[in-house]
């Protein structure tokens, strides 16, 4: 079963997905992250801009170099290589985050994100997932 975790009061949504994702990539695992088209848009420029160190391999799941590629963005209900783990930017439950191993809720300190986070907190609970809380704002 999906071990999900909430990951919220994250104050740049975009910069704390792209630092964690490195941190992700770091330690040898794949993951994709989820969200509208818009916002993977700008996360995709944000994984280039983020850090002058560091080089994040990413492609759009559709890509022909989708299963070499260790970094996955999806803005659509997608088959993906990938299962190990699945960061979501959106505000809505992605319909395919049963597949993977882990998932990962970045959730900002926005009124309206944190309602559509707690509505998401609720599907998974449900439903019989384990789920887990981790405060940005304490860490």
């Amino acid at each position: 079963m999906t071990r999900v975790d909430f990951h919220f009061n994250a104050p740049d949504k975009l910069h704390y997905g792209s630092r964690l994702v490195r941190k992700i990539f770091r330690s040898g695992k794949r993951v994709v992250v989820h969200g509208d088209s818009a916002l993977i848009e700008q996360f995709d420029r944000t994984l280039w801009e983020f850090s002058e160190l560091d080089f994040i391999p990413h492609v759009h799941v559709g890509d022909p170099l989708a299963p070499q590629t260790p970094v996955l963005l999806c803005s659509e209900s997608c088959d993906t290589p990938h299962i190990d783990l699945l960061v979501n930017l959106a505000g809505n439950t992605p319909s395919f985050f049963s597949r993977f191993e882990r998932l990962i809720e970045v959730v900002s300190d926005d009124e309206t994100d944190r309602t559509q986070a707690r509505e998401r907190w609720r599907f998974y609970k449900d439903r019989g997932y384990a789920v887990t809380s981790f405060d940005l704002a304490k860490a």
